[in-house]
């Protein structure tokens, strides 16, 4: 789908008047229009996902080619990075890319009330998409509150009972670091295109528009500074969930083992006096089988009265 911006809805514009061109899955009829149009090349599909510095920011005939992986997912749906290309030259501004995103529909809205420039529009659309990432990082934020309220609170039942629980909530601390990791990632790509594009077109970028690239890189330093704590409390928030569910089973040995230990005496006493020899005097006593009850209740008792003066119990 091409998407022409400003829109004319009378549909007499040119496209070649447009100063916004949004290619969404483009057709490769649609593509060739571009080229034809504006003289620049629409970048394969392929090429969105290189990853190195040098094929991510290129300079082609004084057109500014470059990508960065765009998550375009809500809070509450799967953050997969989607390969996006970003064409900027001085007299239009190209967007590729797969899906939708409501950051675009932001910017589209928010430069009905402003100047339909190029170098505007790509201001705007990184600003959008700043904001959207930081949005995106407050959810996550949330997240990791409520995770930390269930993990650190009080608690009210046997720590058995709360094992699955913390287990669900490790799984889900962990989502939340590769979300995060995955933001860092798009914010740091980001961040090499607005400094990019003030460097490499310098000579015909307003003076306003470096000012709110430069913005947005402060922007997004702010927000990678606030992705790395996320990931330290996220570390946090692990190691004591590991740390409760070891304690957890380190409780559960501990009772086994003093009913172990608490065991071994009356089982002693048993087995002494179930051996059925023919002469053993206890057997002719007349309180004989009421002594050999108390000698195990008291061999009980002495275990478990040693482990509560020592305080394991």
């Amino acid at each position: 789908m091409l998407v022409a911006y400003p829109p004319d809805p009378a549909g007499q514009r040119k496209l070649a008047d447009s100063t916004w061109v949004d290619l969404i899955d483009p057709t490769s009829v649609e593509r060739a229009t571009f080229e034809d149009t504006f003289g620049l090349r629409v970048p394969a599909q392929d090429e969105l996902g290189e990853i190195e510095a040098t094929s991510r920011l290129q300079v082609e005939n004084g057109a500014l080619y470059m990508t960065a992986p765009l998550i375009f997912a809500s809070a509450g749906e799967v953050w997969m990075p989607v390969p996006t290309g970003f064409v900027l030259a001085k007299q239009v501004f190209m967007t590729l890319r797969s899906g939708k995103s409501a950051a675009f529909d932001c910017a589209a809205k928010d430069l009905w009330n402003q100047k339909f420039e190029p170098s505007n529009a790509f201001a705007t659309v990184l600003e959008e998409l700043v904001d959207h990432l930081a949005d995106l990082l407050e959810a996550a934020g949330r997240d990791l509150d409520d995770a930390s309220h269930l993990i650190f609170q009080d608690q009210k039942k046997k720590l058995s009972h709360e094992t699955a629980m913390l287990r669900q909530l490790m799984m889900r601390t962990g989502r939340t670091s590769e979300r995060m990791s995955r933001i860092h990632y798009t914010l740091v790509c980001l961040d090499r295109m607005a400094k990019y594009t003030c460097e490499h077109a310098r000579e015909w970028l307003p003076l306003d528009i470096a000012q709110r690239l430069q913005a947005v890189s402060s922007d997004i330093a702010s927000l990678v500074q606030f992705s790395e704590g996320l990931v330290s409390r996220v570390q946090l928030l692990q190691d004591a969930a590991t740390g409760i569910i070891n304690i957890d089973q380190n409780d559960v040995m501990k009772v086994l083992t003093i009913a172990s230990v608490v065991g071994i005496p009356p089982v002693l006493v048993a087995g002494i006096y179930g051996m059925n020899f023919k002469y053993m005097p206890e057997y002719d006593w007349t309180w004989g089988y009421q002594y050999a009850w108390a000698l195990i209740i008291i061999t009980a008792l002495i275990p478990l009265l040693w482990f509560k003066w020592k305080d394991w119990i």
